[in-house]
């Protein structure tokens, strides 16, 4: 079972995740509070987002669900929250059920929770739905959509690459083509006449 939870809407439309149980856990990217159990929350960005571009507001709703659903992070104040993008995240086989490492620390994020804030859990749990979805589907319908919008963006972009070598082309055999319409490299007739050259012998000389 996973929980769902629509984020505060000044944040934007955002959908939070979370595991009802760590066998969920497994699978969802995690907001976690340090150094005891909590339930692990999973936040999809949108294009263009990153992990230091989400909202003060947005984090706090993600580190209050975190907070009140660990057992004992939900009795303390002052409970460190932390948070790492998915392909940060080390599954060791020796690891239990729910367990993850980071392969690098720095990438960990750490906020401070001072304390539960009934109203923005009252406000989540307004908005919760519970499914039993396939995972693996839906991140692999998300992978299949992000490879098919890069290969329509590298599509665009050899296109406009290619129109850009025409006109730089057709640039080029203009100034060429000026080149030799300059006046002093035409001879005219009155040119050949006065230099008492045919028409004729021009062009045998030109051949």
């Amino acid at each position: 079972m996973v929980f769902y939870f629509k984020a505060r809407p000044d944040a934007g439309d955002y959908t939070i995740y979370m595991g009802a149980d760590k066998n969920e856990n497994e699978e969802l990217i995690k907001f976690h509070v340090d150094k005891v159990s909590s339930a692990h929350v999973y936040l999809r960005l949108k294009k263009g987002d990153s992990i230091d571009t989400i909202s003060e507001g947005l984090l706090e709703d993600c580190a209050q669900l975190v907070k009140a659903h660990s057992i004992q992070g939900n009795k303390m104040n002052n409970v460190e929250v932390v948070y790492t993008p998915w392909s940060n995240l080390k599954k060791a086989t020796s690891m239990d059920v729910g367990q993850v490492g980071f392969h690098n620390h720095r990438l960990v994020h750490v906020l401070t929770v001072e304390k539960r804030v009934n109203e923005i859990l009252n406000r989540l749990n307004k908005t919760r739905v519970e499914r039993r979805p396939d995972l693996k589907a839906e991140k692999d319908a998300s992978n299949a959509a992000e490879k098919a919008e890069r290969k329509m963006q590298l599509k665009d972009k050899k296109r406009r690459e290619e129109m850009e070598r025409v006109v730089k082309e057709r640039q080029a055999e203009i100034r060429s083509y000026k080149g030799l319409m300059v006046a002093e490299k035409m001879t005219s007739n009155r040119q050949i006449a006065s230099a008492g050259k045919s028409i004729q012998e021009m062009e045998d000389e030109f051949v």
